[in-house]
């Protein structure tokens, strides 16, 4: 049978990691919070949700050799709560310009390269809602480019 033995020195030990352990507690949320900070997007202000989207393209040749491109929105779709303000920062990242549309609504803008649109927003209406791309609105030209917000 094994006898053992607390010694003063491990004890002191012991203490030591505990205060180690109770400082870095306190430090650590005393530098970050102790509330939980979202990674996907910002509020503007209480109320107010932001979500970011960026205009993109995908190029390919087809077996003949022929150069296919199409323009999308990134993400391709949202999801919102009915009633819910939120904001969309469009960054414009791929092609000259998009003009667009939400259909369903009276909202319209251009988003063009290299800089950000942005568009706040709010719907009392559950339904899904067409973010489209005029200039890329099917097939034929390059797309559709058409993202979904999905409100519940």
């Amino acid at each position: 049978m094994k006898i053992l033995f607390i010694t003063k020195r491990k004890i002191g030990v012991f203490v030591g990691i505990l205060v180690a352990m109770a400082l870095a507690f306190f430090i650590g949320t005393s530098l970050w919070g102790s509330e939980a900070v979202p990674t996907l997007s910002k509020p503007a202000s209480a109320d107010t949700r932001i979500i970011h989207l960026v205009t993109g393209e995908f190029k390919s040749k087809t077996a003949d050799g022929e150069e296919i491109e199409a323009y999308r929105w990134d993400p391709g779709t949202i999801y919102v709560s009915e009633g819910e303000p939120f904001r969309l920062n469009i960054y414009g990242v791929s092609g000259k310009e998009h003009p667009f549309r939400i259909e369903g609504t009276d909202v319209k803008g251009v988003v063009q390269k290299g800089k950000e649109t942005i568009v706040d927003l709010k719907f009392d209406e559950e339904g899904v809602y067409k973010l489209i791309c005029t200039t890329h609105s099917d097939i034929q030209s390059n797309g559709p480019m058409i993202a979904y917000i999905v409100v519940d």
